[in-house]
């Protein structure tokens, strides 16, 4: 559990339950029209008991542009299972004040003490990259954070098939 707000708790996967691309082609993607979006609300969601999707809050949900790079996040969307954004990421599990005060010798990522906060597990128990909703450098790329737990605001292509899925939700209480 990351958080609880009005009666509700911010839940995220501890491990990652699958490998998948954010987007199938190389093309401009946000949050609202990738196809992992669909693919979460949608496939995903449906495979949830009936009571288990009635305690599942739909929730509106900010995409923000890329702090460091401007692309558009797109518009805000209503969404029952989301991935965690760039700032969700530094809220939730820590960065050492970089995603605000950019490193002069780094262009690419946020590497701090905070990485194994941030490092994530498949199945397997192999260390693995995980998806942001967050947009990249440009809109064919999104946000991840990499094996070792860095968070890569450069992005990586969307239609890569190695980023893994760390679903979240605000349950009802």
């Amino acid at each position: 559990m990351l958080d609880i707000q009005n009666g509700k708790a911010l839940i995220l996967s501890e491990r990652i339950i699958e490998k998948r691309p954010y987007h199938s082609r190389a093309e401009g993607v946000t949050w609202e029209t990738c196809e992992l979006s669909q693919y979460l609300n949608w496939e995903f969601y449906n495979s949830f008991s009936t009571e288990e999707k009635a305690r599942i809050a739909e929730t509106r949900i900010p995409n923000k542009n890329n702090p460091w790079y401007g692309t558009s996040g797109g518009n805000a969307t209503n969404d029952k299972i989301f991935l965690l954004s760039i700032e969700e990421v530094v809220k939730y599990f820590g960065d050492s004040g970089q995603l605000r005060n950019r490193p002069s010798n780094s262009t690419y990522f946020i590497d701090d003490k905070y990485n194994s906060a941030r490092k994530a597990v498949d199945a397997d128990g192999d260390a693995s990259c995980w998806w942001l909703r967050s947009p990249g450098y440009i809109s064919s790329r999104a946000a991840s954070v990499d094996y070792v737990g860095s968070i890569i605001i450069y992005g990586s292509d969307a239609y890569s098939d190695s980023g893994g899925i760390r679903p979240a939700l605000w349950l009802n209480l």
